[in-house]
């Protein structure tokens, strides 16, 4: 099996095919199992790597909380992508993994050829931030008591049930899969990257300087991501936006097929120079200076 370590932690990650590297980061809920599907398929293009974040086996399961956090996760996949020898690779992130993603771009922009960031935002927006990050708590507290992950909070939420809804097999799959994480893990990534993490929207200014393609995907139904979603399309110069009717967090899940073709889209736009940026397109096709509509 494959590992790496980073900052005294062993990390186990997934790879497969050959070409341009494609870099998969798992949501909270998630593990190195979310990204089958994605794996399969951008494997026929491309060096598909999925990394299983710390605290999720079979990567190691550190049980003190200075072992975690959004930094180390950064750490992480820097550790990652030098131990495989990778300069420059696209990043495809759900949610937790958005948010890694988005800071690659902010702190290593060199190393990004684009970014994919799926359901992202959880707990940035202003209104309900403090709410966020008190449930994240309780959850904490309550996954670290036991020797694994209580599933039903999370598998049950009113962002997770479309997948329930559209795919049942896949949704059980999913059900099984998180009460499979450690407790110690998820509650200590729950209370040391999920509620200490700063929220996206005190980057504006950073964002708003982003020169790496980006594309953002969002189900219209999960609430906690749309709004800073909005937000982000209208800060970042080079995102483009992608909003799911009837659908929910788990985008990768609920429609694999959808999201993978999205994806192929945006990897191929980005190798054809056919992504712009949104003040160069501007600035090249700027009309009278009396133009306002």
């Amino acid at each position: 099996m494959p590992y790496f370590d980073s900052n005294n932690c062993r990390l186990y990650y997934e790879k497969v095919g050959q070409g341009d590297a494609v870099i998969f980061l798992h949501e909270f809920g998630g593990d190195v199992r979310s990204w089958q599907q994605q794996m399969a398929h951008f494997s026929m293009k491309h060096t598909a790597i999925a990394l299983a974040c710390r605290g999720y086996p079979p990567s190691e399961v550190p049980t003190i909380e200075a072992e975690y956090g959004w930094q180390k996760s950064l750490d992480d996949v820097l550790a990652l992508i030098d131990s495989l020898g990778i300069e420059k690779a696209h990043f495809v992130g759900l949610s937790m993994g958005a948010f890694t993603g988005l800071m690659m771009c902010l702190r290593h922009p060199q190393r990004v050829r684009s970014l994919v960031a799926a359901s992202g935002g959880s707990g940035a927006f202003p209104t309900g931030r403090s709410e966020f990050i008190e449930k994240c708590r309780v959850l904490a507290q309550a996954a670290s008591e036991r020797e694994f992950m209580p599933a039903d909070h999370l598998a049950y939420g009113h962002n997770r049930i479309q997948l329930r809804e559209k795919n049942f097999a896949e949704w059980e799959k999913f059900y099984i899969q998180l009460g499979e994480h450690p407790g110690i893990g998820s509650g200590l990534t729950q209370k040391m990257v999920q509620a200490a993490r700063p929220s996206l929207h005190d980057f504006d200014t950073e964002f708003a300087a982003v020169k790496t393609p980006v594309l953002l995907m969002v189900g219209d139904e999960d609430d906690p991501c749309l709004d800073t979603n909005l937000w982000l399309k209208r800060v970042i110069p080079t995102a483009g936006l992608s909003v799911w009717p009837k659908s929910g967090h788990l985008l990768n899940l609920e429609d694999p097929q959808r999201f993978n073709a999205e994806c192929d889209v945006f990897f191929n736009a980005v190798a054809e120079g056919h992504w712009p940026d949104r003040n160069e397109l501007l600035e090249r096709h700027r009309g009278p200076e009396n133009a306002t509509f």
